[in-house]
This record gives C-alpha cells, structure tokens and sequence, in this order.
C-alpha cells in the first residue's frame, strides 16, 4: 500500500492541528512550525520498509513456487500435467529450455551423455533433452541436461 504524501488529518473541531508555542515579541502569537512534515518524513520511511520487506517476501514466495512446479514437472507421469505446469510457469515468464536439434554450448548446456553418430554434421549437436532446463525471462535457473551427437571414431 503506498503512503508517500500521507498527512494526518486536521479536524474541523480541533482547528487547524497547529500546536501554539511561546510567543514571538516580534508577532502576536506563534505556531511550532508544522509538525506533520516530521510525520510525512517518517511515515514514507516506515511504509518505504513495509513495502520492501513485502516485495521481497512475495519474489522470495514466488521462487519457491517456481521451484516446486520444476520439481513437479521433473517427476510428472502425464503429459498432460507437464502441458499444465509448463502452461503456468510460462504465463509468469518462466519457459522450459528444450534445445534439441542446437549447437551444444558448455555454457548453456550440461552434457548428460553422448550418442555416437557417422553424419559428420551432427557432431556436437544436441540429440535430446535428459532434464529440462529453464529460465525465468532472460535469467537461467537451470541448465538442461542433455545428450550430445558425437562423431564415431574410424
């Protein structure tokens, strides 16, 4: 809930909320100077760490949903409920990494194993996905596992 700019209110029985003070010779009677601006500082720093503490309890909460649903899809028998998991996890930006068929790169991908090959073109490619990886936008939570073309030696 964002408070910056709160201010307390002044009730019309109290008047105007000013608090008197000793008189000035110079003027009539004084005013402390307005004490709802100390309040207004303190109050947006107060609700400042109130919205923090929340905001990092609820992406600390959502990580350990985005963990559980991996774990689920890891050990899930039905199709069906991959299809859902991976349905959900990719409306809040988190996507299945699948990279059959690509280039394997030691820096995106951990080679599970190797499938000998004769096409010299399939060398170093991925053949299949072991373990999904995935990756919640542009950050990797976890490389996918993966079998590797190699090429037979002659």
């Amino acid at each position: 809930m964002e408070m910056r700019g709160w201010r307390r209110k002044k009730s019309p029985e109290s008047g105007t909320g000013d608090v008197p003070v000793a008189s000035d010779p110079d003027e009539g009677t004084a005013v402390a100077p307005d004490a709802d601006a100390e309040v207004e500082t303190d109050m947006t720093a107060v609700t400042s760490d109130v919205v923090i503490d929340h905001l990092d309890r609820a992406l600390t909460e959502r990580a350990t949903l985005i963990q559980l649903c991996m774990y689920a899809m890891d050990r899930a028998r039905s199709a069906g409920v991959v299809e859902r998991l991976s349905e959900g996890l990719s409306g809040i930006g988190v996507s299945a990494l699948r990279p059959d068929g690509t280039r394997f790169d030691p820096a995106h991908h951990e080679a599970g194993g190797i499938t000998p090959t004769d096409d010299p073109s399939l060398d170093g490619v991925i053949a299949e996905t072991e373990v999904l990886g995935f990756a919640d936008r542009d950050r990797v939570l976890r490389a996918p596992v993966v079998t590797v073309y190699q090429l037979r030696q002659q």
